[in-house]
This record gives C-alpha cells, structure tokens and sequence, in this order.
C-alpha cells in the first residue's frame, strides 16, 4: 500500500490499510470495464460517493452517520482489490471469488465498526446502487435507457440530474480525475468517522 502497509488478499485484517489508501484505490478502480464516453473512466469513489448522495435523498430522515459510512464503503473490498468486476463475469469466476471479496467485505466492516446489512437496508442500498448504475450507464457511458432495460434489467428509469452536481459543481455526470475522487471520497470518509464516534 501506499502508506507502506501490507494488505494479504487472501487473509486481510482490518490492519492492512489507511484511509488514504482506500480512498486512492477505489478513485483508481474503474467502473464499467474502465469503458467511458467521457475522456476519463467512472471511478467507484465517484460512484460511492452518488450512492450515499442518492440513499440521503431517498430517506424520509437523516440517515445517522454510521448507515451513511456503510453506503459509503459498499465497495470499499473494490479498491482494495483494484478490480471491479464486470457483473455478467461474476457467475463465471464463481465461490472462491466470492469467497475473496467477502474477506475483505469483513474486514472493511470490521475496521470501520460497521453493522452487518439488514433485509430492510440492503433493499434500500440496492436500490440506490441500481439506480447510480443505470444512471451511469447513460449518461457516462453512452448506452440508451433501453439499453439499460433490455442488458442490466433496471426497470427504474436513469436520472436526469446528477445528484454530486449541488454539492461539488463541475459538469453533470463528468468522471473526476483519480487525483480529484480521491481527495472527495477521503474528505467524506473522515467526516463520517468523526461523526460516528
């Protein structure tokens, strides 16, 4: 790791790390295969960070800080592994790839003092990390709304706002350069754990 820590992949601990390497592995991990219609990929700091802006705009009351870091860091083992799979490849790298990410899933939740995943808050997660996705899918990627219908099976329709626009400016929907989503998912994440202590 950057911080010079060492991170086993096959048995982490929720050691192995530093905040800032998370945050500078996951603004260097690509979504979508790295594929963009824009100059620069989708990074999954950028993408983590619609989802928690989009799980605060759907609840009827302020979420409390540690369900907002959960969100935060629902692909935290991503930057960790420097690799975002491709949902259509999972089902072909199968239980021990499974088994790996959830190793890490592990010690992320242990690390950050996260609660595991209730029936109730993962549908709510899902929804929002559907929702990025589809919406990701038009308008940084290039596909059509059908597109998004017939090959991901999302049936709610994309976005047309980009939900980061009010609180970081810039240009709806542009992926960030890694140095940039860094810096945002990194301010983020302290925030949080300072307000969750």
């Amino acid at each position: 790791m950057p911080s010079g820590k060492r991170l086993d992949l096959l048995d982490p601990t929720p050691f192995d790390w530093d905040d800032a390497d998370l945050a500078l592995g996951l603004a260097r991990t690509y979504r979508w295969g790295g594929h963009s219609a824009w100059p620069l990929p989708l990074s999954v700091a950028q993408h983590s960070l619609t989802v928690l802006q989009l799980r605060r705009n759907a609840a009827a009351a302020p979420l409390d800080p540690v369900t907002q870091l959960r969100e935060l860091l629902h692909d935290a083992e991503e930057g960790l592994l420097g690799f975002d799979c491709i949902s259509v490849l999972k089902p072909f790298l199968g239980g021990a790839f499974r088994e790996l990410t959830q190793r890490l899933e592990r010690a992320v939740f242990l690390r950050y003092g996260l609660p595991a995943w209730t029936p109730a808050s993962y549908l709510a997660h899902k929804r929002a990390d559907r929702l990025a996705a589809a919406s990701e899918a038009v308008h940084a990627v290039g596909w059509s709304a059908d597109e998004v219908r017939r090959t991901l099976k999302i049936r709610m329709p994309p976005l047309a706002d980009d939900p980061l626009l009010p609180l970081y400016g810039g240009t709806a929907w542009e992926p960030w350069p890694p140095s940039l989503a860094c810096v945002r998912f990194l301010e983020e994440l302290q925030r949080l754990k300072e307000c969750s202590n």
